[in-house]
């Protein structure tokens, strides 16, 4: 009876082990070894849109679903006396704004697993709440 615990840890962890592995391989053929990293500098925006830091948070989940991404967490933080910074934590990966409102400008972050979302679409519906007259950015293959 003393060798009963010990066998069935290892039952336990075999089987948990299997559904892990299973689990991997699953996000394996779904997010193959392959990215898009969109990062975008946009210069005089619209200075009201880049104060509303709430429509701003809801602009960028929007984004997020635009793009095809799936949105599983975001964080939010408005600097004194402006500023914006907002991390969103996706299923693919993650996206990004550090907004500068005394500049009219903002940094974009989008990066993404897989072949399933748009940073175009991403980048488009920024483009329209924040209506930058200026825009530099690219966008990178990962493999």
């Amino acid at each position: 009876m003393k060798h009963l615990p010990i066998a069935l840890c290892s039952l336990i962890v075999c089987f948990f082990s299997s559904i892990l592995i299973t689990s991997i391989e699953a996000e394996e053929v779904q997010y193959q070894f392959f990215g898009r990293h969109m990062v975008a500098q946009y210069y005089d925006c619209n200075v009201e849109a880049l104060n509303n830091t709430k429509q701003l948070a809801e602009t960028m989940k929007q984004a997020t679903i635009v793009s095809g991404a799936h949105l599983l967490q975001a964080i939010d933080y408005a600097f004194e006396p402006c500023g914006f910074t907002m991390i969103l934590l996706l299923s693919e990966s993650h996206a990004s704004i550090h907004t500068y409102p005394e500049h009219k400008a903002c940094f974009i972050d989008f990066f993404t697993c897989g072949h399933n979302c748009s940073a175009e679409k991403f980048d488009a519906v920024l483009r329209n709440y924040l209506q930058p007259k200026r825009v530099v950015s690219d966008i990178k293959e990962r493999k």
